[in-house]
């Protein structure tokens, strides 16, 4: 791992074993970009790649020089309207009334380590020689506004993290209309753009898009990162799969308004932007002040798509999630939305608990309607005291009697709302969004608090720590639940309001930060309508997310495939709920919803007194599974091996560090007559291994089963008559163990 400033040809070098970042000092004392991706020699000059040309018709920058247009050149951090005409990484209004900028070079510094952000989440390092930083300094000398692109490379990962930091040095006022955290210029457009979009319930789809030229993008203008677009984008060469080819992975760590976009010009360059939505935002800057960006994530992988979700993971669980259980098993827990939704009472949660300890779950989760006055969704929240006409021993006499059970107790919320049906609302109705003399937008009757103000942020940390600090709580999970809009704060002046959006996700960060220091214990599980913030700004607070309202097993292979693209197991909350499914009214085996729910943070979100006992003997073989592999199943090595976007099959596997254990996934939706012999390929095995596989009963070589395949085949179907017995029919899967018996 290096950073090298070549001080002849004023060029930097960032590199490690895997990845090489190159960009140079312009003639014009801009920054011109070169390269990135797979390792290179250094050398002193990079300069061919510049490729300057005279192109007709051009704005140049030199008077008798047709060659230097940056309108042709790469760039690093690039503005609009100096010869470049596409699409800028940042827009500064001047007094004025211009936006023409001109940030020249005056210095860089290279440090050991990775230095945090100001109230933003960012990845980390634990020991400064894990990574190296630089940052450049630009200046523009007309507004007095300092430019700070910072970069980091780690030693261990095919990883480069970037944030910008403006600063206003001299007395006059700018206002940053558009400031992007990354922008990457490259050299052609014969790039596939993956995106993860989709809706409530159906998050995180995997959509592939061949680049053409304009403007190709995802986005959120909700308030937060939103079910309908990931803050992540990837750039895969046409011929890449799951498992070879390279890919240019962009994810950005921010739980707001962000866009992420793939420009490609005329001349078939692409630029890259990610970064906060320039819609809604301004940001005043007087002298002394500063604003800084969220970090932008850029990954290379030479392996494919699971090559750069490995790279993701790895990042993800061990350098952007922090804390207590950072690197612990998650507890099995039963929720009872799903069993009681708002219609419970202590002497029904006791029961389910009792039954859930018997079949050895070890957490159980309060979830709506504990508070207030709150029977359904009209009322109580910002409310948060508990409701002793349905818990009279509160939620602290109710936690000690299932702790006394020998199980954790954990809490639901939603501190970011506020129902007009509320003692809150009678008391602070300017703390909510609301636009003077405008209509009120509500979403699920609720509204949303200002948490870009600190006092709103401060009452609401009170409420909730007399909760936490009288009741012994375990976990807490934190939802979501609708979009913002009229977004005004009755607060802020006029000028401030296009900062309100960002500001809000502060608050909503500061919060989480304080109950974190005043609760390190808790294992904190982020929700928005199921998938709807599920980001890594998230990941940096809890640990892992709920991944969707949509429990259906069948659905949740193709919202757990895609959501896999960037984010680890580990965060994936996934649990099986009862059938047939409250969100699709499908019906799927005990044993079927099983096997796609382990691969994540397991859980049950039913009500278990109901079941059949041999329903309840399955239930424990499932928890006593889970207790076995769920290192393996949450920290292990994942692959995707069939996709649920590609055909009837869904394959993917889990192989531990070693690489002597594995364990695969195989679900087939419908049942094929007379079907075809099936095989899938492995993935992570060692060649020389042979593993015990179970279902086959059989013992082979890692070699074979990666290069051979796994033999999936059903035996003939078609002449079932009225026999079932579990193993045909639709919705169907299998768990195979694979445990190395000798290796060579």
């Amino acid at each position: 791992m290096a950073i090298i400033y070549h001080e002849k040809s004023q060029t930097f070098h960032l590199f490690n074993a895997e990845i090489s970042y190159v960009f140079t000092i312009l003639q014009n004392h801009q920054l011109g970009q070169l390269y990135f991706g797979k390792r290179i020699h250094d050398r002193e000059d990079f300069a061919y790649l510049l490729e300057l040309k005279a192109r007709p018709m051009s704005a140049c920058a030199f008077e008798g020089d047709r060659n230097f247009s940056l309108e042709h050149i790469k760039q690093e951090y690039p503005s609009y309207g100096t010869g470049d005409m596409r699409y800028p990484a940042f827009t500064i209004l001047q007094e004025n009334g211009s936006r023409i900028s001109d940030f020249v070079y005056s210095g860089h510094t290279i440090k050991n380590g990775k230095p945090a952000l100001d109230w933003l989440p960012a990845t980390y390092v634990e020991q400064e020689n894990e990574a190296e930083t630089l940052e450049v300094y630009l200046q523009d000398s007309v507004s007095g506004t300092k430019l700070i692109l910072r970069y980091t490379i780690f030693k261990d990962f095919p990883v480069i993290t970037r944030n910008v930091r403006f600063e206003q040095n001299v007395d006059t006022k700018v206002c940053l209309e558009r400031a992007m955290s990354l922008s990457l210029d490259l050299p052609d457009m014969n790039y596939e753009m993956i995106e993860l979009t989709g809706a409530w319930s159906r998050e995180r789809y995997v959509e592939t898009r061949k680049l053409a030229h304009g403007i190709q993008a995802v986005y959120s203008m909700r308030g937060c990162s939103s079910a309908n677009y990931n803050p992540f984008i990837a750039l895969k060469r046409p011929e890449t799969t799951e498992n070879s080819g390279e890919v240019i992975g962009f994810s950005l760590i921010y739980s707001g308004n962000f866009l992420a976009q793939a420009e490609v010009d005329t001349y078939n360059i692409t630029r890259v932007t990610i970064g906060i939505h320039p819609e809604n935002f301004s940001w005043q800057l007087e002298k002394g002040d500063s604003f800084e960006t969220p970090e932008a994530v850029m990954v290379y992988s030479k392996d494919g798509l699971n090559g750069m979700s490995h790279i993701f993971h790895r990042l993800y669980q061990s350098r952007l999630a922090r804390g207590k259980w950072r690197d612990l098993e998650r507890p099995i827990l039963i929720n009872n939305w799903e069993a009681t939704y708002f219609d419970f009472n202590e002497s029904k949660i006791l029961e389910i608990a009792e039954c859930a300890k018997q079949l050895g779950i070890e957490l159980f989760v309060l979830d709506d309607g504990w508070f207030g006055k709150r029977n359904d969704d009209t009322s109580s929240l910002g409310d948060w005291y508990v409701n002793l006409e349905k818990l009279p021993n509160g939620v602290s006499g109710l936690a000690k009697q299932i702790e006394k059970l020998g199980m954790k107790f954990g809490l639901w919320i939603e501190p970011e709302m506020i129902n007009k049906e509320s003692k809150l609302y009678k008391e602070h109705a300017d703390w909510v969004l609301n636009t003077p003399n405008r209509n009120m937008s509500h979403g699920r009757n609720q509204f949303v608090l200002d948490f870009s103000r600190e006092d709103v942020v401060d009452g609401i940390y009170d409420q909730l720590e007399n909760v936490f600090q009288d009741a012994p709580i375990s976990y807490v999970k934190w939802d979501m639940n609708r979009s913002m809009t009229e977004v005004y704060s009755q607060a802020a002046s006029p000028e401030e309001q296009g900062t309100i959006m960002h500001k809000y996700i502060l608050g909503v960060y500061r919060l989480y930060e304080k109950l974190i220091a005043r609760f390190p214990d808790i294992l904190f599980e982020s929700c928005a309508s199921g998938g709807s913030r599920f980001d890594p700004g998230m990941l940096y607070y809890a640990p892992q997310c709920w991944t969707s309202d949509d429990t259906d097993a069948v659905e949740r292979l193709k919202i757990q495939y895609g959501t896999s693209m960037v984010y680890p197991l580990s965060s994936m909350g996934a649990h099986v709920s009862a059938v047939p499914n409250h969100q699709l009214l499908r019906n799927t085996s005990l044993a079927m919803r099983g096997n796609v729910a382990c691969f994540g943070a397991f859980g049950y979100e039913l009500d278990i007194t109901k079941l059949k006992e041999e329903e309840k003997e399955v239930i424990k073989e499932q928890v006593a599974f889970m207790k076995q592999y769920r290192k393996l199943l949450q920290y292990g090595t994942f692959y995707r091996l069939s996709s649920p976007f590609d055909g009837n099959v869904t394959a993917w596997m889990v192989v531990d560090k070693e690489q002597k254990t594995a364990l695969v996934g195989y679900y087939r939706i419908l049942q094929r007559v007379n079907d075809a012999y099936h095989r899938i390929k492995l993935q992570g095995l060692n060649k020389d291994y042979c593993y015990y596989v179970t279902v086959l009963e059989e013992d082979i070589y890692g070699d074979e089963l990666m290069n051979i395949g796994l033999v999936v085949s059903d035996a003939s179907s078609g002449e079932n008559h009225e026999k079932y017995d579990g193993t045909n029919g639709d919705f169907q899967s299998r768990i195979y163990k694979l445990t190395a018996v000798c290796d060579e």
